[in-house]
């Protein structure tokens, strides 16, 4: 990129733990501030520079037509666009609403439902706007983050691993909670990136970072009921932050 590459950070419906996690990189910021023009991260700050923006961040999943127009208009301003979390990866946790009636929903939450403009499901980035890469997670991990962005301003592949959770509980060196307590446990399924947060304090792993390349989940589902898991249970412990990932959700489909 030719003088100084311009950065845009986006927000649609979502929680805004993703766009924290890039004002957490704390030590790191101050560095990445200086190779980059920030020029809309509202997170941030009010000040709004116009586009075309070398690389857009994107988090939140499209869940109004307001937001069909919104990302389109993204795309069209941006060189290279990234989404970071669950909810711009795969629809996150209010694809909820993609097995369930919308329009229940908004009569019993709100005064005036007529009012209420959305859509009857919530979905990724992706299934609107061509998406340059994806980064999974939630929220997405600040490492992972940095690489992605340092990667794109040099023109590079993001060096970001496509194996399991189980991949980073072996190079942690930690207990397999499965195999030795014989808990319920997503890691064989779900994309690396949390560092192995949850098998670490022997908990089992809740598919945070969604379905990783090739997951086999309907063998997940047997050793989950080989652990002691209903189906029911099953059903919701696929039924969280990626409810709406083709890799999750298929499989219970099918069953």
């Amino acid at each position: 990129m030719i003088g100084t590459p311009t950065l845009a950070v986006w927000k649609f419906a979502s929680c805004d733990g993703c766009q924290l996690t890039l004002l957490d990189c704390e030590d790191e910021l101050l560095t990445l501030a200086g190779q980059v023009h920030i020029a809309h991260f509202l997170e941030a700050s009010s000040a709004v520079l116009p586009g075309p923006y070398d690389v857009s961040l994107v988090e939140g999943s499209i869940t109004t037509p307001g937001d069909v127009d919104r990302i389109r208009q993204v795309r069209a301003s941006s060189k290279v666009l990234v989404t970071i979390g669950a909810c711009a990866t795969s629809g996150g946790i209010q694809a909820l609403r993609n097995f369930a009636d919308v329009q229940e929903f908004t009569s019993v939450v709100y005064a005036s439902p007529p009012y209420i403009e959305s859509l009857a499901t919530s979905t990724p980035i992706s299934a609107h706007v061509p998406v340059d890469f994806e980064l999974r997670g939630c929220p997405i991990d600040k490492h992972q983050l940095l690489e992605v962005i340092s990667a794109f301003l040099v023109g590079r592949k993001p060096d970001i691993p496509d194996t399991s959770v189980c991949t980073e509980c072996k190079r942690r060196g930690l207990t397999c909670v499965t195999v030795a307590s014989n808990t319920p446990c997503l890691g064989p399924v779900t994309h690396a990136g949390c560092g192995a947060l949850c098998p670490a304090v022997g908990r089992g792993c809740y598919g945070c970072f969604g379905p990783m390349t090739g997951a086999n989940v309907p063998a997940m589902i047997g050793r989950l009921h080989e652990c002691g898991m209903t189906e029911g249970a099953i059903d919701k412990v696929l039924a969280t932050f990626n409810v709406a990932a083709p890799g999750f959700r298929l499989p219970l489909v099918q069953r």
